[in-house]
């Protein structure tokens, strides 16, 4: 793919914060998301605290609650049983932010006046949101506007603001009016799927206000129309002026408010502070609601807003600290990484009752809906920086496991299915086919928390929690799959959607089956574990839940037995059983404003074609990467990345990373580049609606898994870091079982340096390395050619004649055509695909297969007859000379030859003593121009395909060296192997000095 450039920055690229030098009405609603703050709990869109006076449709009020939902009935045209009755969606509550200023009478705002300057900036170093406005009445007062407002990281349910007022040019009098608003702008209705589908009437009812003067606290107390969930929203006040006093206190419909007037001179500055304190009976006993506001309050009036800034910042030197990533080189990425972990520490609950939804606290996209995107995008990102948030995600999981098996029984199945998409863990989807159907949640659920066990080593919250999790799910997959005797006995699991939206209720989906065997086999290793070291709790759950050692017997069974579409003609793992049968999308002819498809065609339209909305077979290679070959990995990514349309954010991520692991660095940073300023550069045109949450998380996996090339497998963590071009330099943090690692990566070295812990065992590539706290280990980055791969015929030996003469005594028996041109196009290619071009164009095509098998034994026959002639002296010229000097040199020799007679021929030239490795042609999934063959003799040798150069002379051959990423080096005719990195015409012209110089160049 051609490399993906910058847009215009929508906001100047600054490494520690986000700002705006002058406001536009037109992007407001944006800024509204990208200024948005939070604390896991408490969410507050960029509004201004005066209120909006623009055009509408540019402007959501937003402040949200992490689990704070209504519920209605979902009405269908159609139902059907086991559909959810009921839609949770999570609520714009209570505006508490409002503070209207006015000046001698003019009312400050934006759009009147006259704004001299303007600034706003999101300070992600101290989580302070800053706005300074320089702005002229019109009757010609000047003031000095310094706007702060944080959501305090350490106090779950309180905001502050302070707002401060200079008089520049006049003495008079300022007025300000703090309000609590409890009326809410319902959304607009849409067909857009990824916006709610909001509400005909208000979800936030009304019941009492109050004021008390000592105090200076105001409230609100309202419930939930539905859910009859009870809000106390309170705020309280500070006024710091030489000479102000309160005014009044007023209710007018759903709003309250209290007023203070100050009298001031020139150059003098008077300083309203504002805390604000949300709480709900979701959480909390309701008659606790006042006393525990009254308690927040009371701490936040004691700190003033300079200790409760100081709190903040005390914690964001700890997050930074663990989970900051630089990089040097490109400034718009520097500040586009930041922002997003920012956004997402902002957005995460931490409580274990609340989880993070698709757009965090920032909008009202998905409804404030929890997704599969938490465990596959936001548990990594947190298991590697913040683990004890991890934990609280998953403890998320186990606190609705109840209601995930009562979701299985509505599907008939055992153990417990988790929603597609929920706030308290019933399922909200109403379309099945995208929702429902995508039971992999389950598989993922299971990989998540397998991965944070290996990453922090806490057995305790596996054994006290994540087993059941674990058993429950895995019952769900052996009940719901079946041993298909039409697929020879395999395990096979039906009617289900893949992570490909657009691919929906089929049989087999790849990811899924992968998943789901990789989930039974860490299930049964887990009842193993309980059974032998944590008897005790075995014992709990056989009696809670009916445990059994043959039932987890049975879930290894499955594993081994598992079905997995694979298509032996392209080499590929097919997505699932009729995938690769369908016509593909036409891409060529579909207008760029059609897409995303999903808002542009009927889903059947999409549903009959190869083309996915996201990573799909891809994603699995990444999270199980370690059941895949490389050859596999470059084959299938191939394959379907030019299907895939990226229609979903959580896409360009996943397919960095593995553009990364395939070597091709441009691909990876281009993805990258569109993950990481996915909302700052508003790519997907919809910021306005809230951020995009995995994409943010994918971010920090594209640079931590991609380029640093991160692997947790069974335990043994692994790196294999590259630099893109465009880069200086990057540095990233993860935390290990306790343990704090830095890896820094330059052009020359990648260092690792165990910042906190006792000793950490990590491989850098194949090299295993011991770290010991504070002794940063340097490793070389700089490769050296560790191995020659060659191709035999036409490099080693000529024996293309024997081949020649064998297929011409084949086609002479056969009665058919055979010329020396068309053995120019056998070449490189393996004995039954030449057999194929051979018998083209002849009725013999139509053979049997048993019979082609026959046939190219019989010519397999007559070359290993003439071969025998074979000795020594038919070395190509100058190779002898060549493999000593390599022996000489430390320089490992391999072979890579289609021929499977290969090791014979070595044996007849004398040349098997130079060879460490000869790949087995018989083993491949795929010929040449393929690159497996080169990659398994690479593997053979034990040697980084990187580190080696191969040297043929077939075009094609060339194309397979060049795809596994290595250099290549063509003998014969420039013309015909022009895309090899050197060409020379004889194998007389080759030398160890030659390929030296090829490689460091």
């Amino acid at each position: 793919m051609k490399p993906y450039e910058h847009p215009p920055a929508l906001y100047p690229y600054r490494e520690w914060s986000l700002g705006e030098e002058h406001y536009e009405d037109e992007y407001n609603q944006r800024s509204e998301s990208v200024f948005a703050l939070g604390n896991g709990y408490i969410g507050m869109r960029g509004n201004f605290e005066e209120g909006y006076h623009g055009k509408l449709g540019t402007s959501v009020a937003g402040n949200y609650l992490n689990g704070f939902y209504d519920s209605e009935p979902i009405v269908y045209p159609e139902g059907a049983f086991g559909f959810p009755s009921r839609n949770q969606a999570m609520l714009n509550v209570t505006d508490a932010r409002m503070i209207e200023l006015s000046i001698e009478g003019n009312d400050f705002r934006l759009d009147h006046g006259t704004v001299h300057r303007y600034e706003r900036r999101l300070d992600m170093q101290s989580g302070i949101l800053h706005r300074e406005v320089e702005w002229e009445s019109p009757a010609g007062h000047r003031v000095l506007l310094q706007i702060r407002r944080m959501v305090s990281l350490a106090h779950k349910h309180l905001a502050a603001i302070d707002y401060a007022v200079t008089a520049l040019n006049f003495s008079g009098t300022l007025k300000f009016e703090s309000a609590v608003d409890g009326e809410i702008r319902q959304p607009e209705a849409t067909d857009d799927p990824r916006l709610g589908a909001g509400s005909a009437e208000p979800s936030l009812l009304l019941e009492d206000t109050g004021y008390d003067a000592a105090t200076r606290k105001l409230w609100m107390k309202q419930r939930t129309r539905h859910t009859q969930f009870a809000l106390l929203t309170a705020v309280s006040h500070v006024l710091q002026a030489k000479s102000g006093r309160e005014m009044s206190h007023q209710l007018i419909g759903q709003r309250v408010s209290v007023c203070y007037a100050a009298a001031v001179r020139s150059g003098e500055t008077v300083r309203l502070t504002k805390y604000i304190t949300y709480h709900t009976s979701k959480d909390y006993m309701e008659e606790e609601l006042h006393n525990r506001s009254a308690g927040v309050l009371e701490i936040a009036g004691e700190l003033g807003f300079t200790g409760l800034a100081e709190e903040q910042q005390g914690y964001l030197d700890s997050f930074w600290a663990h989970t900051d990533v630089e990089i040097n080189g490109d400034p718009a990425l520097q500040q586009g990484i930041r922002f997003n972990a920012f956004q997402l520490l902002q957005s995460v609950g931490r409580d274990g009752a609340t989880n993070i939804g698709a757009k965090g606290l920032t909008g009202e996209g998905y409804e404030g809906h929890y997704f599969w995107d938490t465990e596959m995008y936001m548990l990594p990102f947190f298991t590697f920086t913040q683990p004890e948030v991890s934990r609280a995600l998953l403890e998320f999981r186990y606190a609705t496991l109840g209601k995930a098996r009562e979701r299985a029984e509505v599907m008939s199945q055992k153990g417990a299915l988790y929603p597609w998409r929920t706030i308290d863990g019933e399922e909200n989807s109403a379309y099945f086919p995208a929702g429902t159907a995508q039971a992999h949640i389950n598989a993922d659920i299971a990989y998540g928390l397998k991965q944070y066990v290996l990453a922090t080593g806490d057995t305790e919250f596996l054994v006290a929690q994540g087993a059941e999790i674990l058993f429950e799910t895995s019952r769900f997959w052996a009940d719901l799959g079946h041993y298909n005797p039409a697929r020879g006995g395999a395990f096979c699991i039906d009617a289900v959607t893949g992570p490909d939206e657009y691919t929906a209720i089929v049989n087999n989906n790849a990811y899924t089956n992968l998943m789901v065997q990789d989930q039974f086999m860490y299930a049964y290793e887990t009842a193993l574990l309980l059974r032998e070291e944590y008897p005790a709790d075995y014992e709990r759950l056989r009696l809670a839940i009916g445990l059994s050692m043959e039932e987890a017997e049975g879930w290894k069974e499955a594993a081994g037995r598992m079905f997995i579409p694979f298509d032996n003609d392209l080499g590929i793992y097919a997505q699932d059983d009729t995938f690769l049968t369908k016509q593909k999308w036409d891409f060529d002819n579909t207008p760029a404003d059609k897409y995303p498809l999903l808002l542009n065609y009927h889903p059947l339209v999409i549903y009959r074609h190869q083309v996915l909305k996201q990573a799909d077979f891809v994603m699995a290679m990444f999270l199980l990467g370690d059941k895949f070959s490389l050859a596999d990995k470059i084959r299938n990514y191939h394959y379907y990345e030019p299907l895939t349309t990226h229609d979903s954010s959580l896409s360009p991520c996943i397919h960095s990373i593995m553009s990364a692991e395939i070597g091709d660095l441009n691909g990876a940073y281009a993805y990258f580049d569109r993950t990481v300023r996915m909302d700052l550069d508003d790519i997907n045109r919809n910021a306005k609606d809230g951020l995009h949450m995995a994409a943010m998380a994918g971010s920090w996996m594209s640079i931590v898994n991609g380029f640093g090339g991160f692997r947790l497998y069974e335990g043994q963590l692994s790196f294999d870091p590259a630099l893109p071009e465009q880069w200086e330099s990057y540095r990233f943090k993860i935390t290990v079982r306790g343990q704090l690692l830095d890896i820094f990566v330059d052009r020359e070295v990648a260092v690792y340096t165990l910042l906190a812990g006792t000793g950490l065992e990590i491989r850098h590539k194949e090299q295993l390395l011991r770290l010991l706290p504070q002794e940063p280990v340097k490793i070389q980055l700089a490769g050296q050619l560790q191995a020659v791969i060659f191709d035999l015929d036409g490099v080693i030996t000529d024996s293309a004649e024997y081949h020649y003469l064998a297929w011409q005594a084949l086609a002479d028996e056969l009665g058919i055509p055979f010329s020396r041109e068309k053995n120019e196009r056998l070449k490189g290619v393996s004995r039954m695909e030449s057999l194929e071009i051979v018998l083209e164009g002849s009725r013999l095509a139509l053979l049997p297969e048993a019979e082609k098998l026959r046939l190219a034994e019989k010519k397999n026959d007559h070359y290993k007859e003439m071969i025998g002639r074979i000795n020594p002296a038919d070395l190509l010229p100058g190779i002898p000379e060549l493999l000593d000097s390599l022996r000489e040199r430390g320089i490992s020799a391999g072979l890579a030859s289609a021929s499977l007679n290969a090791p014979l021929i070595l044996e007849r030239l004398g040349a098997a003593r130079w060879f460490q490795a000869v790949a087995d042609p018989a083993e491949l999934r795929k010929g040449k121009p393929d690159p497996e063959i080169f990659l398994k003799a690479a593997e053979l040798l034990g040697v980084t395909p990187g580190n080696c150069i191969g040297v043929e002379d077939a075009a094609a051959g060339v194309v397979a060296i060049k795809a596994a990423g290595m250099k290549a080096v063509g003998i014969g005719s420039a013309q015909q192997l022009g895309a090899a990195d050197l060409v020379l015409s004889s194998t007389s012209e080759l030398s160890a000095l030659k390929l030296l110089e090829l490689y460091a160049g």
